[in-house]
Parts: C-alpha cells; structure tokens; sequence
C-alpha cells in the first residue's frame, strides 16, 4: 500500500462492522472506527506483520472499546456516587426515579445484608435521624453512621460490578 488512504480506503468499513457488533451503536462505532483509524495511523511503523492488517486494527479497535467501557462504568458508579452523597429522603427518592439507574439501585439495596439494608432505608426513605435509627438498634449513634456510610459504599460498589 502506498499510503495509509489505502489503508482507510480498504479497512473503515470492516473495521466499522467490527465495532458495530460489539457496540450495537452506530454512532459508538463510526466514533471508534475513526479513533482506531487515526491510532493505527499514528503507529502504523509498530505494525511488525505477524498478523493481517485488518487483525491488527480490529485489535486496536476491540481495546478502544474495552477502554470505553471501563470510563463508562465508572461514569455511572461516579453519578451514584454523586447522588448518593447528598442524601435527604425525599430530594434523593425524586432525583433517582428520573434517572436510568433508579432500578439497578433499588436492585443493590434489596441484596444488601442486614442491618446495612434497614439503617439505609431508615435514613433515606424514612428520613429518620442517626440518633433514632441508634435507639431502634440499640446502639450508638456513631454506629448508625458507620453502617449508613459502608451501605452506601456497598451500593456503589454493586452499581459498578452490574455496570
């Protein structure tokens, strides 16, 4: 080939196909098919020919991918992060069911052991005060914060292994 046009000429479109099934979004794909285009484009002097041409772009392209959706997970576990650090009751309740991930939330919840489920709930929809939450278990106040914060943790920490 005597420029990388030819390379672009001859491999975009498998290259695209490639990445529309693994996607099933055609913007992600056109998206991707130019970002593996310019990266091959970039180290094309890297390709030492032990595979075909196209092997080494759908590599290329299949890592892109990979690596978009590791930002995209951590995306959604930052924006739970984000909704549930500013936790009061209702405010909370309402900002979650306009979002997609309402229901992967609820689902974490309802897999969380004992007490982390009810302390969480308490405080969130029951809008209770540390200090009550302490008395209905009998323990200390502090408890009852330490077991809200590691059930939110465990909430996100869910969200980001279902995503």
């Amino acid at each position: 080939m005597n420029d990388f046009s030819d390379v672009y000429n001859e491999y975009a479109v498998p290259v695209r196909r490639f990445l529309l099934s693994l996607t099933q979004n055609e913007e992600i794909a056109e998206e991707l098919t130019q970002e593996t285009l310019y990266r091959a484009f970039l180290h094309i002097d890297s390709f030492r020919e032990e595979s075909s041409l196209y092997s080494w772009l759908c590599q290329i392209a299949k890592n892109l991918y990979l690596n978009e959706r590791k930002k995209l997970a951590k995306r959604q576990a930052s924006a739970a992060t984000h909704l549930l650090e500013g936790v009061n009751g209702e405010e909370w309740t309402q900002t979650l069911l306009l979002r997609e991930q309402a229901m992967l939330v609820h689902q974490v919840l309802h897999s969380l052991p004992e007490p982390y489920k009810e302390v969480f709930t308490l405080k969130v929809f029951g809008e209770l005060k540390f200090k009550d939450i302490a008395n209905l278990f009998g323990k200390t106040e502090s408890w009852a914060k330490m077991t809200f914060y590691r059930a939110k943790e465990r909430i996100v920490k869910g969200m980001e292994e279902k995503a």
